[in-house]
């Protein structure tokens, strides 16, 4: 068993933290360019990035993940309490609905809204069949919600699944016998016990859409220009890695911070519950 042990130890060190050590030495470096033949120690890349251009992104980028996990867990939720509620052969092949557009590639999914939402797309050619359209529904805000909101759906929902259909049976029927309705059953005892779901749920959707950069580049064209986006042309167009490192970082830093604050509040939430019921 330790054999094994050792060897996960090292995976991490190779594949998680020596990258992370990487990217976080060369932020700080002041020359523009590839690799650490020149390097000096500089904290000009940080400093370059409280300019109000880049500011102004990733509060947008911020905002935009706010807004695509809010319509995930409006959404999610629902759907996953009720299939929680059906049959276990139902609900193990709607939930092998969400699981299959997982297997295939991200970029694909992506860019099978463009045949969808082209000018000369299926919804606009069914729009023209009944008289309606074109409408412009690429390269708008609202098509980087919705390819959001399709790709990261799943991570809202099989989280939120999993721990409602975990939650004890007797619990339910216990409230009931003591004289409360469905609604009252659901406010008090399903919702409180699903927060844990709901909390990794939130996690799992906000912390890839304040990264991701492949939906806006395809589904938004260019036009809207988030910290995922300004991260890659770091690396792939400018060539300023010391800057893009620089950027990955406070980005990390934001992320680890959204992990503190929904551990926090679910930690909070369940010492309510065991000091005061659920009642």
């Amino acid at each position: 068993m330790k054999k094994y042990s050792y060897f996960y130890i090292l995976w991490a060190i190779v594949f998680i933290l020596l990258p992370l050590v990487l990217i976080f030495v060369y932020s700080f470096n002041g020359e523009i360019g590839v690799g650490f033949e020149e390097y000096s120690f500089s904290l000009d890349n940080y400093k370059n990035f409280f300019d109000s251009l880049y500011i102004k992104i990733l509060l947008v980028s911020i905002g935009l993940a706010m807004i695509s996990t809010l319509l995930c867990l409006l959404i999610g939720y629902p759907l996953a309490y009720i299939i929680s509620r059906m049959s276990e052969r139902l609900r193990n092949n709607l939930i092998l609905l969400f699981v299959i557009p997982m297997w295939m590639n991200f970029l694909l999914r992506t860019y099978a809204w463009l045949t969808l939402l082209g000018n000369n797309g299926l919804l606009n050619k069914f729009f023209g069949l009944i008289g309606l359209g074109p409408f412009d529904l690429m390269y708008n805000m609202k098509a980087v919600l919705l390819g959001m909101v399709y790709n990261f759906l799943p991570f809202m929902v099989l989280p939120i699944y999993s721990v409602l259909l975990k939650i004890d049976k007797d619990l339910i029927d216990a409230a009931k016998d003591l004289g409360a309705d469905n609604k009252k059953v659901f406010l008090k005892v399903i919702l409180p016990l699903s927060l844990p779901g709901v909390y990794t749920g939130i996690t799992m959707v906000f912390i890839p859409a304040i990264s991701t950069f492949v939906i806006p580049n395809l589904l938004g064209g260019n036009k809207f220009y988030l910290i995922g986006n300004l991260i890659e042309r770091q690396f792939t167009f400018t060539g300023d890695w010391g800057f893009g490192s620089a950027i990955s970082i406070i980005l990390i830093i934001i992320m680890f911070l959204s992990l503190f604050v929904t551990g926090t509040i679910s930690k909070g939430k369940s010492e309510n519950q065991e000091g005061g019921g659920l009642w």
